[in-house]
């Protein structure tokens, strides 16, 4: 069975096995997503489901969405994702994907933004060194030279340069369940999640 859900980032923190052995973990909470539209090969020449969450007052919903998602029942979801699928036979439109779609120890992939760092110097974007700190030196953090005068005559592209750090979506796979409460809707899962607590996030399985 496909499941595609939603969620955001609470935070990390740590479990402690019956060896005494610390992992570190961090808390998800899943947010009911809503298949809001099946694909499949006759009409759109591949199959997907596209799932939606987070309602909101109607007003708050894009006009288009808001007849886009008449079919499914649904006119108040203001987040969409596509996730594609083998066989859309199994799926039904209106199906709920919950934290109930998951069981302890079974592996996902999670999807989400890193955390922005802004316009980063080569230093810290690309891990360059530093110029001299003494003896009248005035190229202390500067990229130095980047490349010939005539010829090219130009800056090659890919060159190492300052530039927007971080804020990049990443796939981790198969990411490991340790732990499930229904009640609060959290998911427990082993190691680090990118982006700051808060974030959003989408999960399918493995």
């Amino acid at each position: 069975m496909y499941t595609a859900v939603f969620a955001n980032k609470i935070g990390m923190t740590q479990v402690f096995k019956e060896t005494g052995e610390v992992t570190p973990v961090t808390l998800i909470k899943i947010e009911p997503s809503k298949i809001t539209q099946i694909k499949n090969n006759v009409t759109d020449g591949y199959t997907a489901i596209q799932v939606g969450a987070y309602s909101a007052p109607i007003t708050k919903v894009k006009k288009p969405n808001i007849g886009h998602l008449k079919k499914s029942g649904q006119t108040n979801l203001t987040c969409l994702k596509e996730y594609k699928i083998d066989n859309e036979t199994e799926l039904s439109l209106g199906h709920v994907f919950s934290i109930k779609d998951f069981s302890i120890g079974e592996t996902v992939d999670i999807s989400g933004y890193t955390v922005g760092k802004g316009f980063s110097g080569n230093q810290k974007r690309h891990n360059f060194s530093r110029g001299p700190m003494s003896h009248g030196s005035k190229s202390h953090r500067a990229p130095g030279s980047i490349g010939a005068g005539t010829t090219p005559g130009r800056v090659l592209p890919g060159k190492k340069m300052a530039g927007q750090m971080g804020n990049k979506r990443v796939t981790l796979k198969k990411v490991e369940i340790l732990g499930i409460n229904e009640e609060k809707n959290f998911l427990i899962v082993r190691g680090c999640i990118p982006g700051k607590p808060g974030n959003r996030l989408f999960i399918t399985k493995s």
